[in-house]
């Protein structure tokens, strides 16, 4: 067995590193297998992910890992930059949005000859497995599944004597349910909702239950001025019938952090997300939270909920390790100890057998979030293709234009054909 000592575990510690200590084993002179491995995240997601490394290296002496964890915004220049240079790292968080770029331009490796060769995919979600094939080959394995949810503050529901959203309410409901509580209420100023209609993933959710869609597979718009100027309307509406906060409540949620939304600041018992970032919410929030589906458009309707790939692993093109990645990536995601560290902290497990093996391990919030990603019953539609890579941009308009609304700069009947006009020639430009 051989040990060397890297700058992570020099100041995390790892337990390889100090069973070797334990045994007398002293450092070697060189590695049978030495694996670069390159994610994003905070020190959380690291503390897991390299007490999985240690678990790996126990578990397969000889061979060791140099990992990096970099924030979101830092990660992908440097990610494209060693890719390009041909130095590539060994295995790469990788995520929805970019794995088509990545597959295209071969910085990323094919995984389909290590399928039952090193890597078990026999109980793996079918829709988490697709997410990753960019034509009809398999480039990432998803790490988590996610979903959009509504984030609800139990407590102050329960102050008011009301009860909570269920999985079964539409935006019909909203102005009876606001009634109830704005008489209700014990905590004053607080309105029933945020203010959603700036929020990409609400409108694509809407658009979802009608069957139309926020982008189509070849990058262009998957719906209509019309469309756009409905659900400004609906909002407008919303915020006639006193629902939603104000807008200069909701403009205080500007960067989108948990930590300026209105279920945070107070504003609102409710807040739109996303499932994993319920023990995010409660670890902010002193009130106890829980989560459930976005409003229905209707009674009855579904279908605007789907599991995303909240990220992936993938092997780098130039890797010389890739038969040892994949092996690696099958531990990952499948020894139930390293499920246990891990827990959802990167979304629902996607094998069967690793959700087993985690549920008695997981916290209140944790089985929370399982339970819901794992029913969404009705309310689950297929996966979407990857967004264009210049989506982000048209989330800043739809954002901005929502604003417009909201301050009574524009009618919805202006606002509509305006923003479907800007988002229009910021995807053909990506096009040119």
């Amino acid at each position: 067995m051989s040990i060397s000592i890297d700058r992570r575990q020099f100041l995390m510690g790892s337990t390889a590193l100090l069973a070797a200590a334990a045994a007398g084993v002293g450092p070697a002179m060189s590695q049978e297998t030495r694996m670069r491995l390159i994610f994003w995240g905070g020190q959380a997601r690291a503390d897991r992910t390299y007490g999985v490394t240690d678990l790996y290296t126990k578990a397969n002496p000889g061979t060791t890992f140099d990992g990096e964890f970099l924030a979101f915004a830092d990660y992908w220049p440097k990610l494209a930059t060693q890719t390009a240079g041909g130095n590539s790292p060994d295995v790469i968080q990788m995520d929805y949005r970019y794995i088509v770029e990545y597959a295209k331009r071969n910085a990323i490796a094919p995984l389909d000859e290590f399928i039952g060769n090193g890597l078990n995919l026999d109980d793996f979600d079918k829709d988490q497995l697709d997410g990753g094939k960019v034509d009809g080959k398999l480039y990432g394995i998803s790490l988590g599944a996610n979903s959009t949810a509504i984030m609800v503050n139990t407590t102050a529901f329960e102050e008011a004597g009301l009860e909570l959203p269920t999985r079964d309410l539409s935006y019909a409901d909203l102005p009876a349910m606001a009634e109830k509580w704005n008489s209700s209420s014990k905590r004053a100023g607080m309105k029933l909702w945020s203010d959603y209609s700036g929020g990409e993933p609400g409108l694509e959710n809407w658009l979802r239950q009608q069957g139309k869609a926020l982008y189509t597979a070849d990058g262009l718009a998957g719906f209509t001025a019309e469309d756009i100027t409905n659900w400004f309307q609906l909002w407008a509406d919303l915020r006639a019938a006193d629902v939603i906060v104000s807008p200069d409540d909701q403009a205080l949620d500007a960067t989108d952090a948990i930590e300026n939304t209105m279920i945070t600041l107070g504003k609102a018992p409710i807040t739109y997300a996303n499932s994993n970032q319920l023990i995010a919410f409660q670890a902010v929030n002193k009130d106890k939270l829980t989560m459930t589906n976005y409003p229905r458009i209707k009674a009855g309707s579904g279908g605007g909920h789907y599991r995303k790939p909240s990220m992936f692993f993938s092997l780098g093109a130039s890797s010389k390790q890739q038969a040892e990645g994949a092996k690696f990536i099958d531990f990952f995601i499948s020894n139930p100890d390293a499920a246990t560290i891990l827990g959802v902290e990167r979304g629902i497990p996607c094998k069967a057998s690793t959700r087993d093996a985690i549920k008695p391990s997981l916290d209140e919030q944790s089985l929370v979030a399982l339970n819901f990603v794992s029913n969404l019953g009705d309310l689950l539609g297929a996966l979407p293709p990857s967004p264009p890579s210049n989506a982000g941009e048209v989330g800043v308009a739809l954002k901005t234009k929502s604003q417009e609304v909201a301050f009574g700069q524009q009618s919805p009947q202006d606002a509509g054909p305006a923003f479907f006009a800007q988002a229009t020639e910021i995807l053909a430009r990506a096009k040119s």
